[in-house]
């Protein structure tokens, strides 16, 4: 043990005396996207200094990754096999690029795909006799399918955008009227639920819940979890459903946890996607005892990322999942990573286990099926079938490519970095600076200095090594 102890100091002694620290930096600006190098750091201090604890662990990262859209597979379709290869090996090989091993689907429609369907839309099924999955094959699985050639692993979970139409009670998939839909009804209202709530309804979405999940494991693909409702408190031209907050705790309770146990299926049920920052509505469904111990955890987006900090302090048991990044106006500029840069410094300083892009891939336009315009990482123009990685690509991949599942975000004081460290003790940094002119940041690790510049207009991932042994 003396020997033991001798050598180990012998190695500290010798690290701590040399004058550089060898690193691997990645670096992105406007332009100039992911330069690549091996550097010395020196050994001083210049700048803002960051103490970095090793030790200092806060939540654990399950990954990275973004959603399968019937409108991603369609612009897919315009390149010709290698190319898509090339890009779908891009995205989800571990170890290469992106390395994507946590992804989100839809249940039915949502708003990028390519006009309104669910798994069931014969009214009165309520023992889903015509229950399908025949269109989610000519999209959905296929998409999924070739992502999982690349990275066998990959899991996804799912949500719907709305139930079928026959179970709400304005009989249509939207919920206010827009030229761009047909419905003529009066628009729903935040709070007031609009699925038809008798038994035989709730009884029914709950079968069709396992259904799906049980007709995904045949084609291959195993959901590792659902999320009962995309933003259940909006209103929107598009695919969507308001529920109140007791409907949620009361579905998830007496009706959805009930028919996967009956089935014996282990997919976790997640509240999400919460899209508004008050606690009280998750504390009408977490509060529950039964509800409480049917949920794994809780996804937010948008206005939700006011919620995640206090359900992170009052429900710490709970996984906590950033489900869709804000996703822009059609820009696909460098302003619209920064604006992701600073969710996901707001998310992962929160506790999020997990960040999911929106869009992985769309066409020049960004247009959905409903005409709106949205940012995605990659873009293809439809008349030249150029492809281009957008900035939010590369900012996802200074996290994705770096960060391991199974690594620990650590706490830190600086304001403009984020630090993990991986399974095998490596240490990865992530750093912005958006000034015009280089910035000094100096880590300061195991008592020791170590220096990088930032290069104006900005991301960086500095890969430090493990503490020796």
């Amino acid at each position: 043990m003396l020997r033991f102890t001798s050598v180990l100091l012998i190695i500290l002694l010798i690290y701590s005396c040399r004058e550089t620290t060898t690193v691997s930096v990645t670096t992105s600006s406007p332009g100039n996207f992911w330069k690549q190098e091996t550097t010395e750091l020196p050994r001083k201090v210049s700048g803002e200094t960051v103490v970095i604890d090793r030790n200092a662990d806060a939540q654990t990262i399950d990954g990275f990754g973004g959603c399968f859209n019937e409108l991603g597979w369609d612009v897919l379709q315009l390149l010709e096999e290698p190319r898509r290869d090339s890009i779908l090996g891009e995205l989800f090989t571990p170890g290469k690029g992106m390395s994507f091993s946590l992804c989100r689907m839809p249940i039915g429609a949502n708003d990028y795909a390519r006009n309104w369907y669910s798994l069931n839309e014969t009214p009165g099924d309520f023992i889903m006799q015509h229950f399908s999955i025949a269109r989610d094959r000519t999209a959905l699985i296929p998409y999924i399918l070739a992502a999982k050639k690349f990275n066998p692993a990959l899991k996804i979970w799912a949500s719907p955008w709305c139930p079928p139409s026959w179970m709400k009670k304005n009989n249509h998939y939207a919920c206010r009227k827009d030229p761009v839909n047909d419905y003529q009804g009066p628009d729903g209202q935040e709070m007031q639920g609009d699925l038809i709530w008798e038994p035989e309804y709730l009884k029914a979405y709950a079968h069709y819940f396992s259904k799906f999940i049980n007709y995904y494991k045949v084609e291959g693909i195993d959901i590792y979890a659902v999320q009962v409702q995309n933003e259940p408190n909006s209103c929107q031209n598009f695919p969507s459903c308001i529920w109140e907050p007791w409907q949620l705790r009361d579905f998830i309770r007496d009706y959805l946890a009930p028919q996967f146990k009956t089935d014996r299926l282990t997919t976790e049920i997640w509240l999400g996607t919460i899209e508004r920052p008050q606690l009280e509505r998750i504390d009408t469904i977490l509060a529950d005892p039964a509800a409480n111990a049917a949920i794994t955890g809780v996804g937010f987006q948008w206005a939700g990322k006011g919620a995640i900090p206090l359900v992170a302090v009052k429900y710490p048991q709970k996984k906590l999942m950033q489900t869709e990044t804000e996703c822009g106006d059609g820009s696909n500029d460098w302003a619209a990573a920064i604006h992701t840069w600073e969710l996901m410094k707001l998310y992962f300083n929160a506790g999020a286990n997990a960040y999911l892009y929106w869009n992985i891939i769309l066409d020049e336009t960004g247009k959905s099926t409903w005409s709106w315009k949205q940012n995605s990482m990659i873009s293809v123009d439809r008349t030249t079938r150029k492809v281009t990685f957008n900035p939010e690509f590369y900012l996802m991949k200074h996290f994705s490519h770096f960060v391991k599942p199974g690594a620990v975000k650590l706490k830190t004081a600086g304001d403009n970095l984020l630090v993990f460290r991986n399974p095998d003790g490596e240490l990865v940094v992530v750093a912005s600076n958006q000034e015009p002119q280089p910035q000094k940041l100096t880590l300061q690790i195991d008592g020791l200095p170590h220096t990088v510049t930032l290069p104006p207009v900005s991301f960086t991932t500095i890969q430090l090594p493990a503490a020796p042994k």
